[in-house]
């Protein structure tokens, strides 16, 4: 055949074996040279397996690229909280007086920032995001000078050898668009149960936060997305040719 068309062909499997079926359908792809058109809702899938993603929503695309382009400079809210694992933290944000004030701290608006944002015509409220992977214990860095850094009580630790994933729950989260809510319902953070708004942050192992105690967080403001909350839109979002 001259493509092939797979639909969730891993949805039923275990997670052991996910892991091995999507390496082979890689090198038998790598090997055939065939097209291949894969339908998932898992994104890890899409991430390692596509050469160009295709994300979508309620049948209506959203945005094209490659898995690293996606992850980059994702277009709206609902790329950013799909692509990345854990996903995206999104916060409220106010424009006030050259800085993004939020419940974790002043984010100040650098060059990046400021030329994204003079490009729009920019709301008051916002939406800032954040992935896990911006975040790192105070203690372990050592320039501190740049980024920001804010004091949490650790709720949850999972350590998965690697890594140490802290949730923290802020005060409230954003109001916004049904982005939000449509992102929190598929990724369960809806049904857990759990009060306020849940924060993730992926800190390296040597980290000594512990669950119920306060832990000092460094974020790299560098790396932030801004978007509108009316529409959704990345703000901050550089113009790439790799869309389309």
């Amino acid at each position: 055949p001259k493509a092939f068309l797979m639909d969730e062909p891993l949805s039923n499997l275990d997670a052991k074996l996910r892991v091995q079926m999507r390496t082979q359908i890689a090198a038998l792809q790598r090997r055939l040279g065939t097209t291949t058109v894969y339908v998932t809702h898992d994104q890890v899938e899409a991430m390692t397996l596509g050469d160009r993603v295709v994300v979508m929503r309620g049948g209506v695309v959203q945005q094209i690229g490659t898995p690293q382009h996606l992850y980059d400079a994702p277009v709206n809210l609902f790329v950013a909280g799909f692509i990345g694992s854990p996903g995206m933290n999104f916060l409220g944000a106010t424009l006030e007086e050259g800085a993004l004030r939020t419940s974790l701290g002043d984010i100040p608006v650098d060059d990046r920032l400021r030329r994204g944002l003079e490009r729009q015509d920019v709301p008051r409220e916002l939406i800032v995001g954040l992935r896990p992977e911006d975040f790192e214990d105070a203690a372990l860095v050592d320039d501190r000078r740049t980024g920001l850094t804010c004091t949490a009580t650790v709720d949850v630790r999972e350590s998965v050898g690697s890594d140490v994933y802290v949730h923290i729950t802020e005060e409230s989260g954003p109001a916004g668009p049904s982005e939000l809510a449509e992102l929190a319902a598929d990724s369960g953070r809806a049904d857990t149960g759990l009060q306020g708004h849940r924060i993730v942050a992926r800190l390296r192992p040597e980290t000594r936060a512990r669950e119920g105690s306060p832990v000092e967080l460094w974020i790299d403001t560098a790396r932030i997305h801004v978007f509108d909350p009316a529409t959704g839109a990345n703000l901050t979002r550089p113009a790439l040719a790799a869309d389309g």
